[in-house]
C-alpha cells in the first residue's frame, strides 16, 4: 500500500474512532464544549461526532480525499477552543488528568499538519499540483 493511502486511511480511522466515541459515549465530551457556544453541549458533541465520521468517509475515498483532508485540517483548528476549555476546567484535577488535558493542546498542531499533508499528497496523486 502506498504511503499516501496508508497515511490517509490512518487519519480516516482516527477520525472515525473519535466520531464513534462522541456518539457512543458523549458525556465526557459535553464537558469540553465551550460555554460561550449557544445551545445544548450534547448537540455540539453529537454534531462534532457526525462531522468526524463524515470527514473519515471523505478521506477514505480517493475521489474526495483532498477536500475532506482540507476540511479535517480546518476542523482540527476549529475544535481547539474545546481543548482549551478542557485544560482550563481540569486545572484542579489530579496531575495525570491535568497533564492529559494540557497534552491535548499541542497535539492539534501535528493533526492539522497531518491532514494538510494528506490533502497535498492527494492533490499530487491526482495531478492537481502539476496543473493536469
Amino acid at each position: 500500500m502506498p504511503r499516501t493511502d496508508r497515511s490517509s486511511l490512518l487519519l480516516a480511522g482516527l477520525l472515525a474512532g473519535a466520531g464513534a466515541l462522541h456518539l457512543a459515549a458523549p458525556k465526557p465530551f459535553d464537558a469540553t464544549i465551550p460555554r460561550a457556544l449557544p445551545g445544548n453541549p450534547r448537540t455540539w458533541t453529537y454534531a462534532s461526532g457526525a462531522v468526524e465520521l463524515a470527514l473519515a468517509a471523505g478521506i477514505a475515498l480517493p475521489l474526495t480525499r483532498r477536500p475532506a483532508a482540507r476540511a479535517a485540517a480546518a476542523f482540527f483548528v476549529g475544535v481547539f477552543p474545546a481543548n482549551v476549555q478542557m485544560a482550563f476546567d481540569w486545572r484542579d484535577r489530579p496531575a495525570p488528568l491535568r497533564t492529559a488535558a494540557l497534552a491535548r493542546l499541542p497535539l492539534q498542531v501535528p493533526l492539522v499538519m497531518w491532514a494538510r499533508g494528506v490533502a497535498a499528497r492527494a492533490g499530487e496523486a491526482r495531478g492537481e499540483a502539476r496543473g493536469e
